[in-house]
């Protein structure tokens, strides 16, 4: 009985459409769910170039911004699972969106299967050098004076910034109005314009404007500071504010239905690329932490964020309305 398992599992292995061929015998399409210049296509770009190296074929990064990465992640969601075709996730496209309720023509949970999970990085709140606020608490000093004449910009309804940003004006007592827009590179365009005071985005874009003066990092919303930006306080670090955690991940997603034996195989190469130091140090430069999990533990990371995300999208009744 043993062996034949073993040949029914060998047979279907073989009959696998991708690895039958030879897989991969062509370009891979990346599809990247938010414009260039954000942290989602920071990490896509860093990771793909060396996934083409190793797999000895071409990436073809595919940018498709817009709805809040949903227009992307419903273009992998409806491709062929023949192993051609990844997408480059963050929250709010496969986890968020059916939590707030948002109109898409696809089932996270169903359409698509989860690879692994890349890295996670945390949030910065950003503010423009004109803000008369040099650190977060003089920052909720001015909401707290002017209720709703402040506005945050985010990459999206849904995305981890909003509920980044729902939950501080809850915990801090203030009333700082969502300014969705398509990505992070459009926030951080008009947050270096002036034309939004406060934005809240991942690490990777702002990075080198926070060096060159251009912007200022009032914190950062893990729970601990940054290696990326050690003199940079997390929110937690405020009275009132213990517990406050959010984080930008990045994982990989296929098309339901692929081979497992591609499946696995992205995953554990990709935990290896993430771990080589050339890899390694591009990504933590920009403050992403690097995981390269497996399959498993992703899922399990998962289940763990959807219970998080559900219960403040409930308390902060969190709906995607804009």
């Amino acid at each position: 009985m043993k062996t034949f398992k073993t040949l029914a599992a060998a047979l279907a292995f073989a009959a696998s459409p991708a690895f039958g061929q030879g897989w991969p015998e062509k370009p891979i399409r990346v599809v990247i769910p938010y414009p260039p210049g954000g942290g989602v296509d920071f990490v896509s770009r860093a990771v793909s170039q060396r996934l083409g190296e190793v797999l000895r074929t071409s990436m073809v990064l595919d940018n498709r911004g817009g709805a809040s990465g949903t227009i992307g992640a419903d273009l992998v969601a409806k491709s062929a699972p023949d192993g051609y075709t990844m997408l480059i996730a963050s929250p709010a496209e496969v986890l968020v969106a059916p939590i707030v309720g948002q109109k898409v023509n696809y089932d996270p949970a169903r359409d698509l299967s989860p690879v692994t999970l890349i890295g996670e990085t945390p949030l910065v709140i950003a503010a423009h050098p004109s803000l008369p606020a040099a650190t977060l608490s003089e920052f909720i000093a001015l909401a707290k004076a002017a209720p709703g004449k402040y506005a945050y910009g985010s990459p999206g309804t849904g995305s981890s910034m909003q509920f980044a940003g729902e939950s501080l004006n809850a915990l801090a007592g203030i009333s700082v109005l969502h300014v969705p827009y398509r990505g992070a590179a459009p926030v951080v365009t008009d947050l270096l314009g002036g034309q939004v005071p406060i934005g809240i985005v991942g690490m990777p874009p702002t990075v080198p404007h926070a060096k060159s003066g251009k912007l200022r990092i009032l914190a950062v919303t893990s729970d601990k500071r940054s290696s990326a930006m050690p003199d940079v306080p997390a929110v937690a670090e405020l009275p009132g504010m213990k517990g406050y955690r959010f984080t930008n991940w990045m994982g990989v997603y296929v098309p339901a239905k692929t081979p497992q034996p591609v499946i696995d195989r992205l995953a554990a190469e990709i935990a290896k690329i993430v771990r080589e130091p050339a890899t390694r140090d591009k990504l933590l430069s920009q403050g992403v932490e690097p995981v390269g999990d497996t399959t498993p533990q992703f899922a399990a990371f998962l289940k763990s964020e959807f219970d998080t995300y559900s219960k403040i999208a409930r308390e902060r009744n969190i709906r995607a309305t804009e």
